[in-house]
């Protein structure tokens, strides 16, 4: 067995960046229409759950039980898709006009993060994000008055997930592509799904369809 070691080149990975967002509208639970979601800036995720529940018999600790593991995240962006207004709780009734307080529509999310190293920098490669089942909670909105150093405004949700089945794995809300280790084929298969063609709109397929592209 071989001697581990530490920090060789080419093994400082690191990720960075956000990008290529892309907001999913369901119809029926299938993900068919997807838009272009520019100035994206920040993606947090936010798992919660998982936690330990202690079980104590015969005067010593019997066994853990474990909690189901959610996925939640934040989105932070300067703007959004005039389609997201559905899912963030607004409509609109007349052309140039929008009322609050409205249903809130479940929709899909994808972005896209950098993977780099010591040798290749920020081109190594990418990881792509896939977000089922996400609903958008209330957040503020905070406007400011313009000064000597002014600032756009940013736009922040909270989202939870609804996860969807995965065939042989418990269900997921969140799905993660690299690069790094796909083949090129299947993964501008994938990609020619995700973010459309000349003849063929983007959307996000369920993750058995994702895993169906993916050769052995």
């Amino acid at each position: 067995m071989p001697t581990l070691t530490w920090d060789e080149v080419g093994d400082r990975l690191y990720e960075t960046g956000v990008d290529r967002g892309v907001l999913y509208i369901p119809t029926a639970g299938v993900y068919n229409a997807g838009y272009a979601w520019n100035g994206l800036t920040t993606v947090t995720e936010s798992p919660s759950g998982a936690e330990a529940s202690p079980q104590y018999a015969d005067n010593i600790k019997y066994l853990n039980l474990v909690s189901a593991e959610e996925f939640g995240a934040t989105i932070e962006a300067f703007t959004y898709p005039e389609e997201f207004g559905e899912c963030d709780g607004t409509a609109a009734p007349k052309e140039g006009v929008i009322i609050g307080q409205q249903p809130r529509k479940t929709f899909g999310f994808s972005y896209r993060t950098r993977v780099g190293n010591d040798v290749e920098g920020d081109a190594l490669g990418y990881k792509i994000h896939l977000v089922y089942g996400a609903l958008a909670a209330p957040t503020e909105k905070a406007y400011a008055t313009v000064n000597d150093s002014p600032e756009a405004a940013t736009f922040s949700w909270e989202i939870t997930t609804t996860p969807v089945a995965v065939t042989g794995y418990a269900p997921t809300a969140l799905l993660v592509l690299d690069s790094t280790k796909l083949a090129v084929d299947d993964l501008e298969a994938i990609e020619a799904l995700l973010y459309g063609s000349a003849s063929v709109p983007a959307a996000l397929p369920l993750p058995d369809a994702i895993l169906a592209l993916i050769t052995p």
